[in-house]
């Protein structure tokens, strides 16, 4: 699909592993995981549209960073969540390199480790970190171009990490107030989307429908800047793919 959006061989090992442990406890439950789906946003989006109806539905991405991990940075992540009919009732976002597990069960709150975790209070734009990615298929990429001039001078810094597990984790333990991407599959923001619900948080696409799993633009925050985010990203037409 693009020779930007890298895979390694230890993505496709990872994802059985965990597969198989699953497989081995649950084995009437379905899977989707990043591995087995073929490259590009239709494939990712007809995958997810076959499985989401399922009673019981883990959903892994088993190594997201995939780029940070070939290089050698140390931001990447290992996501599971677990969907119920559709819902997500369970994510997972774990943190190899700094040995942070973020947690949460739907109902029961968001956790790092054993600590509770809340999104942060900040209450404008100006008083936030923004993550935003940087996607490699270029009508997700030119949608975020767009909106980086129309949010930095009004947020305190934007940072783009290379990690969706990463971000989505940071807003839900208020490391940065958003998060926010064009484009993006369900097993990427699947757990963290729990998780900022848990943590205090809100997740809609770009234009303020509450995020699903057939959700593929996502903007996740504290809640408190929310509708700023969205008014700014809509002025930019930063709402989804361009056409």
């Amino acid at each position: 699909y693009n020779p930007i959006d890298l895979l390694t061989e230890v993505d496709g090992k990872c994802q059985e592993i965990i597969e198989g442990d699953i497989r081995a406890k649950y084995p009437s439950h379905n899977i989707l995981g990043e591995e087995t789906v073929p490259p590009g946003p239709e494939a990712s989006r007809k995958a997810t549209e076959e499985a989401v109806n399922s009673e019981w539905l883990w959903i892994i991405d088993p190594i997201d960073g995939t780029t940070n991990f070939a290089s050698g940075m140390p931001l990447a992540g290992v996501i599971i969540a677990l969907a119920h009919k559709g819902e997500v009732i369970m994510g997972l976002i774990y943190d190899p390199f700094h040995e942070e597990m973020f947690h949460a069960i739907r109902g029961q709150g968001a956790f790092r480790n054993e600590l509770s975790i809340k999104v942060s209070d900040a209450d404008t734009l100006q008083k936030s970190v923004v993550f935003t990615g940087s996607p490699p298929n270029p009508k997700s990429m030119s949608p975020v171009l767009r909106s980086i001039p129309a949010l930095m001078p009004k947020a305190r810094t934007i940072r783009m990490l290379g990690s969706a597990a990463q971000m989505l984790a940071w807003v839900a333990d208020g490391r940065a107030g958003s998060y926010y991407e064009p484009d993006l599959n369900a097993w990427d923001a699947a757990a963290g989307s729990l998780l900022i619900r848990e943590a205090g948080g809100r997740v809609t696409d770009m234009e303020g429908k509450e995020w699903g799993l057939l959700t593929r633009p996502i903007l996740a925050s504290n809640g408190k800047i929310h509708d700023e985010m969205l008014e700014i990203l809509r002025s930019v037409d930063c709402v989804g793919l361009d056409k």
